[in-house]
């Protein structure tokens, strides 16, 4: 038998395959190795930078002072962060309750269309190109108080009229109905190729079997959607727990701090109150917290592709 030696002057050709696949890999990493520098700074770079503010006073064109723990401290002990965080959690709680559904409900209406399925697919992903700013501005008018459209409506009817964005009891689930109108349409198109990667045989031995429309839809379809929708759960409460433009275009946190969200408090202490060590422990708070559901995530993200 030979020696490590004389296999390291004489390699095998499989020695040499194997040699050679190693070094074109090698070859291949170090072409994309500026792109992933750059993308890692990029990424990796603000990130660090935020979590080290977050222990320090941070003074623009002034050396910055290492302060500790003390803005966690302070954010702790100031009464609008657990305020932010329950309303935050109230718009998580209503978003499932009121828009969790819809999308899948007009995924598995447009599925069933057959001769205005695409017009009806066009339609329902409208909002989504609409700019976001200029949509919540249409949608100020909708629930303004004195002329507003929504308002009008309930007055024809010989209903009363409500402030819609100014009281703190409707102004969540306002918002919310806001929020599934802008992002259903992405929703949507997703649920809709998940609907389009099922059998039409599971269907028609169904239909042999004498299953009604509703027994298809309920034995059939939301098992074989489930995966997609435990997945599409985990991101619509990582999104609703970043919302943002809602609540600072139309009510900008109020009425009295009912509408508003960790982001929005983060950039008020940021920005209007220029205490950027502070607005940066918010972030680190947000960080950890939403990180959990991405974990969540990804660990449904594999254990899908796992039994594909």
């Amino acid at each position: 038998m030979m020696n490590q030696a004389e296999i390291a002057l004489n390699p095998t050709p499989q020695v040499k395959r194997s040699i050679s696949f190693f070094l074109k890999q090698v070859s291949s990493y170090l072409y994309f190795l500026p792109v992933l520098v750059i993308f890692g700074f990029m990424t990796f770079g603000p990130l660090i930078t935020t979590v080290i503010y977050s222990f320090q006073q941070v003074n623009l064109g002034k050396p910055s002072v290492w302060v500790g723990i003390h803005n966690y401290v302070r954010m702790f002990g100031n009464p609008v962060f657990y305020t932010a965080w329950e309303n935050i959690l109230e718009f998580m709680l209503l978003s499932l309750v009121m828009g969790f559904m819809v999308p899948v409900v007009l995924a598995l209406m447009v599925n069933e269309m057959r001769a205005l399925g695409k017009f009806f697919q066009t339609i329902v992903y409208l909002p989504s190109l609409i700019p976001i700013a200029v949509a919540l501005l249409v949608w100020r008018q909708i629930y303004s108080p004195d002329a507003g459209v929504l308002n009008s409506l309930l007055k024809a009817v010989g209903l009363h009229g409500q402030l819609w964005l100014q009281n703190a009891a409707l102004v969540k689930p306002s918002l919310v109905v806001v929020m599934t109108w802008l992002g259903a349409g992405g929703s949507v198109l997703i649920y809709l190729s998940a609907l389009q990667e099922i059998p039409t045989e599971i269907y028609e031995a169904a239909e042999l079997d004498g299953f009604s429309p509703w027994q298809r839809i309920w034995y059939i379809t939301l098992p074989l959607l489930s995966p997609r929708m435990q997945i599409m759960l985990i991101l619509q409460i990582v999104t609703v727990g970043q919302v943002f433009t809602e609540p600072y275009i139309l009510t900008s946190g109020g009425p009295g701090n009912a509408s508003i969200t960790p982001v929005l408090a983060l950039y008020n202490t940021a920005f209007q109150n220029s205490d950027f060590g502070l607005a940066s422990a918010w972030s680190v708070s947000l960080l950890v917290a939403l990180s959990l559901f991405s974990v969540v995530y990804l660990w449904l993200s594999f254990r899908r592709e796992k039994y594909v």
